[in-house]
């Protein structure tokens, strides 16, 4: 019989702090040396972090990789440790897993695969390994393995699959690995968050223990490293089909280190049972994420223009539950310290307090401002603790309209300049917002989501102000859900309010009843349609004749929607080009510097379009 006490660790790393990573990693090596753990592996890239964008491409930059990773070794006596990191050789660079025994480097993998889809963009840093190649690599005037091999414990045989390798198919690593009759696979990863995705995880890596025969290891890298992907931190072992180990994801921790003891002669285990709730993740996602870009970007807080509607309510509501779930897993001082927040609750129950400190919201109220989204701010501020400030922004847009009254040399009216009407109104409150977020050395969050972004409903240096924005990857029908699930299931009565609200931008005259749905068409089609448009790349025909068979509307309606999608979607793309680093959460997204591209300028589908009234 054969045994082997295996580490799993993940790290919660960001590009350029090279002490804080080295410590991370130091600290999971002692933590797993203390559990008796005679082999430990580390997701990819774990040295640099995965988001160091083109740094990658310098020379110094994997040299310092090389560098840190000597400090390494020291630290290994006893123990066989794999880390990822880059390895540049020549004018090539390669993702590459360091395999450290006792103190020794005793080689490299590099990964075969590069993920060039959704939000990642590999072929720009790396280049894939052929399969069977293997040279000899200079490490600091030592020559050391490099390429495709595997490697043997206590007469156990493993190998690596890096992230990509293993979503190939029969064509991936696993199965030359298998020939070479390895008991272990390491798939150390860099997998961005997306919600429901940690189930097509599970499947991956139990169809790959029964595919392969083996022990398959998984480790994904952990928190917001760099903006804006969020990693979940997951660690799997699967064996004949079944998980038999899972940790908490999303932790706010800098590492976790779960350890599993391998036995070659076991057959079964009892199967982790794992349950998924799309609400839980996207709060503890997005909650993760904000607390990484406040203690990483070094702000004081946060501050938000609170509406009393829907997104901005649920961001209230994230940053509140990034300090009930960050106090709850560091302790209330571990916590503190990580926010470089000087502060001492008086309170036992201390969340209310610390969300006074560091979270401002604001409402600016215009003449088309009704009471109750000011009663439904106020209500949802003071209910989680938030400091709560208000005031009028009539003065500076009756300024600015007769400003450009007197140039035109005519009044503005609503029959006439409607949307020029609504925009300075939101345009009006970003600078005084913007200058709150100043005094305090804070953070400003935008409030605008993903169905927004794809019909362009907001407005450009207005309520797409900000440093972060939270929601932008999420649509707002889901919001408008998740909401109504955050009273009930996390206990947010102040919520009551909003939740009584229709969607409205108030931004025109309070009897003309201006509501979001109205203006564009209902969001639970949006849905429908952008899942088609642009996570499925269909064309405007498709999408109709699909819709046509499955939802119960108006076959002329349903043109027209589809056709307003698409102008809209083509108009707006500028407005995506610029909009505030937002967090990755769902499977898709529509930013262009993550997911997807789209020329600013032109034809706007009208071709296509023209098409429509063919059927």
């Amino acid at each position: 019989m054969s045994t082997l006490r295996i580490s799993c660790a993940t790290v919660n790393q960001t590009p350029l702090d090279w002490t804080g990573n080295l410590n991370h990693i130091l600290s999971a090596i002692e933590e797993a040396k203390k559990e008796g753990a005679e082999i430990l592996c580390f997701p990819e890239l774990a040295i640099t972090a995965y988001g160091s964008e083109d740094l990658y491409l310098s020379y110094w930059y994997p040299q310092k990789a090389l560098k840190q990773l000597e400090k390494i070794l020291p630290y290994c006596e006893d123990i066989t440790v794999a880390v990822g990191l880059p390895v540049r050789i020549h004018e090539k660079v390669y993702n590459c897993m360091a395999i450290i025994e006792n103190s020794e480097l005793k080689g490299f993998v590099a990964k075969q695969f590069m993920a060039i889809d959704g939000v990642h963009y590999e072929f720009r840093w790396f280049t894939p390994w052929e399969a069977h190649q293997l040279i000899k690599f200079d490490f600091f005037g030592k020559e050391v393995p490099l390429g495709d091999m595997i490697f043997e414990k206590k007469g156990i045989k493993y190998g690596f699959e890096i992230c990509e390798d293993a979503w190939r198919g029969k064509i991936r690593p696993g199965y030359r690995l298998k020939d070479r009759k390895v008991d272990i696979i390491f798939n150390p990863s860099a997998s961005h968050f997306a919600m429901g995705k940690t189930l097509q995880r599970e499947e991956l890596i139990c169809e790959s223990s029964k595919i392969f025969n083996v022990t398959y290891f998984y480790i994904n890298l952990l928190g917001n490293e760099s903006g804006r992907m969020i990693f979940d931190g997951e660690i799997m072992v699967a064996r004949n089909g079944e998980i038999l180990l899972k940790n908490q994801l999303l932790s706010f921790r800098d590492f976790q280190v779960k350890t599993f003891d391998y036995d070659s002669d076991s057959e079964s285990h009892l199967p982790i049972i794992t349950s998924l709730n799309k609400n839980e993740e996207f709060v503890q996602a997005a909650a993760l994420g904000l607390f990484d870009y406040l203690r990483k970007s070094k702000s004081k807080g946060f501050v938000l223009s609170l509406s009393g509607g829907a997104d901005s309510s649920t961001i209230a509501i994230i940053v509140a539950e990034m300090v009930k779930r960050g106090i709850k897993e560091l302790g209330v001082d571990n916590f503190l310290r990580k926010i470089n927040l000087d502060f001492s609750p008086k309170s036992s129950h201390p969340e209310k307090e610390i969300v006074g400190q560091i979270l401002t919201t604001a409402y600016q109220a215009s003449e088309n401002s009704s009471k109750s989204t000011f009663d439904s701010a106020k209500a949802l501020s003071e209910s989680i603790g938030a400091e709560f400030l208000n005031w009028e922004i009539s003065q500076e847009v009756k300024s600015y309209t007769q400003k450009i009254e007197k140039a035109i040399g005519r009044k503005l009216n609503w029959e006439k300049d409607d949307l020029a009407l609504q925009n300075i109104q939101a345009r009006a409150r970003s600078p005084i917002i913007w200058l709150l977020a100043n005094l305090k050395n804070a953070l400003l969050l935008s409030t605008s989501n993903r169905s927004e972004g794809d019909v362009g409903y907001a407005t450009m240096d207005g309520d797409t102000s900000g440093s972060i924005s939270p929601i932008a990857a999420v649509d707002k029908y889901f919001i408008i859900n998740w909401l109504r699930w955050a009273e009930s299931h996390l206990n947010y009565t102040g919520l009551k309010m909003v939740n009584n609200l229709k969607p409205t931008a108030e931004l025109r005259p309070l009897e003309n009843q201006q509501t979001d749905e109205s203006d564009l068409m209902p969001y639970a089609l949006i849905v429908e349609i952008e899942k088609l448009a642009i996570r499925d790349r269909r064309s405007p025909v498709d999408i109709y004749l699909i819709l046509k068979d499955e939802l119960a509307i108006d076959n002329d309606l349903l043109k027209s929607y589809v056709k307003k999608f698409f102008r809209l979607w083509s108009r707006n793309q500028w407005k995506r080009e610029r909009l505030a680093p937002s967090f990755h959460l769902d499977e898709f997204n529509v930013d262009p510097k993550t997911w997807y591209r789209f020329p600013i300028l032109s034809g706007s589908y009208e071709e296509e379009l023209k098409e429509l009234d063919t059927y």
